[in-house]
């Protein structure tokens, strides 16, 4: 679904800053050889990231859901000195793709790249983060924010992607497919959260964010 007018969307995304240019090229080839490049957050929504991650000045940076590394060599533009950016993801088919471009960008000692399942590795880190991203698997997506909910520090951020699944949150819930009821129940219990202050944010497909009281 589009949320704005296409010809409003092209002036927004004219008057917003570039992506710088290794990042224009991993978008070129993300949606030219790989698989689903939907998925990619892309030049308007890495720059709103990245403008987080400028304005938050996190230490460490969590995202569940590497794809291709875009998002996290956004979120790693704005880290404090010495900050690292730890990002988790199962596809192993994609560790060759995303190790070259973490290595021309020169955040090899910025990005730690995990491959492996989120549930098990992210329960093992003994770390606390200032900015949680969570864009994987959608019928995780309350277990990933139960599970990381107490590695953020108070006054951090967790951020969940594709919360409005292209408008499917607005059909009737008993006649919805799993992953939409997952993706409804999220943006209720994190509403209903009042450990946090929480905004949902109609920016390409949905971002809650929520910060930890």
């Amino acid at each position: 679904m589009e949320f704005i007018d296409a010809k409003l969307d092209d002036y927004v995304c004219a008057h917003t800053e570039n992506e710088p240019e290794l990042l224009a090229d991993l978008n070129r080839r993300t949606h030219v050889s790989i698989l689903q490049p939907r998925m990619l957050s892309g030049h308007y929504q890495g720059r709103l990231l990245s403008m987080i991650a400028h304005m938050i000045q996190p230490k460490r940076v969590l995202e569940i859901g590497t794809y291709t590394g875009y998002s996290a060599l956004c979120f790693a533009e704005g880290l404090q000195e010495g900050g690292k950016v730890t990002t988790v993801d199962v596809n192993e088919e994609l560790e060759e793709f995303v190790h070259a471009y973490i290595e021309k960008a020169n955040c090899s000692d910025k990005v730690e790249y995990i491959v492996g399942d989120a549930m098990e590795v992210v329960a093992q880190l003994d770390e606390q983060f200032d900015l949680v991203f969570i864009d994987a698997d959608k019928k995780n997506y309350c277990n990933y924010y139960e599970l990381v909910f107490d590695k953020v520090k108070p006054g951090g951020y967790i951020i969940a992607d594709n919360v409005l699944w292209s408008g499917k949150v607005l059909e009737d819930y008993d006649s919805l497919d799993r992953e939409t009821k997952i993706l409804m129940d999220y943006n209720k219990m994190v509403h209903e959260d009042e450990r946090v202050q929480e905004i949902l944010l109609p920016i390409r497909d949905g971002l809650m964010i929520a910060r930890k009281k």
